[in-house]
């Protein structure tokens, strides 16, 4: 007898375990700030900032309200370049496993003159996922980009993994892009390997939990439409040092290696500390060749 599948992760979400392990964590070239507050009433407030060497500001204010037995959230930020996006969700509100948004951004333009002038733009992107045991399926409609239309979908059983994504765009009747995927997922390890770009770019992943307190992981991208770059590789670690702090480490072949240092001041406050060196220029002049960051985030 077969044991019940469980919902296999979406497509965005293949190899995510390495990708977080790699990406994640590393502060590294600007100073950040996060601040999260909830109200009594359930709305949830976050404000965003960064400041990159340059001295150059950018800031992100969100709110967002969700009332969980009805499955609906209403989220709506403004950021410091004057995007207003909004997006509104409903989770396992029509149908068990589905899921509908509505995701539009609105960036108001300016004439002040021929020197100083921006047009606006706009998006809208209707998305809709459905998800249940052995599959999770996905498809959204940018509106004003084609219009084109994205489906993809994962298929699993015991651990084994395909999937596959399409782009159609509908003024030219034309498909867009596709990509494809396997990969095998285990509670202390997972393996997988994309095709991307019209099956021309590949990305091998793989992530081991090594043990309670060890993570590993690595990543190779060879992009046949660019052969001279040869294959981009990174492998990277993360050890938890006590229940409030933990290390990452990792280097590619660039010889780029970076740090990060993760520490929980209190509940509620996270420091984190970014370095990355270019090991082929330690003995340089070249200040630009290694880079600093920090980020702070305050909950409450």
């Amino acid at each position: 007898m077969s044991l019940p599948q469980p919902v296999p992760p979406s497509w965005k979400d293949l190899g995510k375990s390495s990708g977080d392990l790699l990406g994640k964590d590393y502060p590294i070239g600007s100073t950040g700030l996060e601040v999260k507050t909830t109200s009594p009433s359930g709305v949830a407030f976050k404000v965003t900032g960064t400041s990159n060497p340059a001295g150059v500001v950018s800031a992100v204010g969100e709110t967002k309200y969700a009332n969980k037995k009805q499955g609906f959230s209403f989220t709506q930020s403004w950021a410091t370049n004057n995007a207003l996006n909004t997006l509104i969700e409903l989770d396992n509100n029509l149908i068990s496993g589905l899921k509908l948004d509505l995701n539009t951004t609105l960036v108001p333009g300016y004439n002040l003159g021929a020197e100083k002038s921006k047009p606006s733009s706009k998006s809208a992107i209707i998305n809709a996922a459905y998800k249940t045991p052995g599959l999770h399926t996905r498809a959204n409609l940018n509106l004003f980009k084609g219009p084109t239309v994205t489906a993809d979908a994962v298929l699993g059983h015991d651990g084994f993994l395909v999937g596959a994504e399409a782009q159609y765009n509908v003024s030219s009747g034309q498909v867009a892009g596709y990509s494809a995927a396997v990969g095998f997922s285990a509670p202390e390890y997972a393996v997988t390997l994309l095709a991307s770009n019209k099956l021309s770019k590949f990305t091998a992943s793989y992530y081991h939990r090594v043990s309670r307190d060890v993570e590993a992981g690595g990543r190779a991208i060879y992009d046949a439409a660019k052969p001279a770059d040869g294959v981009a590789l990174e492998v990277g670690t993360k050890t938890y040092l006590d229940s409030a702090a933990f290390v990452k480490a990792k280097i590619n072949n660039t010889g780029v290696l970076s740090l990060g240092y993760t520490q929980s001041l209190r509940p509620g406050v996270k420091a984190q500390f970014g370095l990355a060196l270019d090991t082929t220029k330690l003995n340089g002049n070249d200040a630009g060749a290694h880079k600093v960051g920090a980020s702070f985030t305050f909950e409450g």
